[in-house]
């Protein structure tokens, strides 16, 4: 029972993450569509509001739902879990996502609004977070152990520098376009 259990969550995880970085995507292109002239803002607008919303009502909230349901359930399976100290790093950052996401369900419904409170590379930076919470959720299931720990960590700063410093130099080749 177990694995099947174990196979869900990692199905819908998948699902959820895609879910919240194609999201993020949307809020890029929407603020973009806001630089636009009319009719196009509108068009534009109209149509990203529609996408952002399907995406989070039909893929996005159902997967994190089987994601912490399924989660839930390997638990009371399996209590031990519950024992270790990188499970409860690990429901750290579920946290942290869950709060993610919510902030990214705000967006939709201030974009909705025509409310766009921050830029495309803000919203670029944005979407790095969320990379970074699955790799960290990612490698503290993987490894486990305290020492790849380290490295997991040393790792997770290098990759959110990369990110970070990839967001500059796209910014600077989009402004030199």
């Amino acid at each position: 029972m177990y694995q099947y259990v174990l196979a869900i969550h990692i199905i819908f995880v998948v699902c959820w993450m895609a879910g919240l970085f194609y999201s993020v995507r949307l809020f890029i292109y929407h603020t973009e569509a806001q630089d636009k002239p009319e009719p196009d803002r509108k068009i534009l607008s109209e149509q990203f509001t529609i996408m952002e919303r399907k995406l989070w009502n039909i893929i996005t909230i159902p997967s994190m739902i089987l994601t912490v349901a399924a989660g839930i359930t390997m638990l009371i399976l399996r209590p031990v879990w519950l024992q270790f100290g990188w499970m409860h790093i690990k429901l750290t950052f579920v946290v942290i996502l869950g709060i993610y996401h919510h902030m990214c369900q705000n967006k939709i419904k201030q974009m909705a609004n025509g409310v766009f409170k921050w830029t495309s590379i803000q919203l670029r930076l944005w979407n790095e977070l969320a990379t970074i919470l699955l790799f960290a959720i990612v490698f503290l299931v993987v490894l486990k152990s305290s020492l790849n720990w380290i490295f997991g960590v040393t790792g997770l700063v290098a990759l959110a520098v990369i990110l970070m410093i990839a967001v500059k130099i796209y910014k600077r080749y989009r402004t030199k376009k």
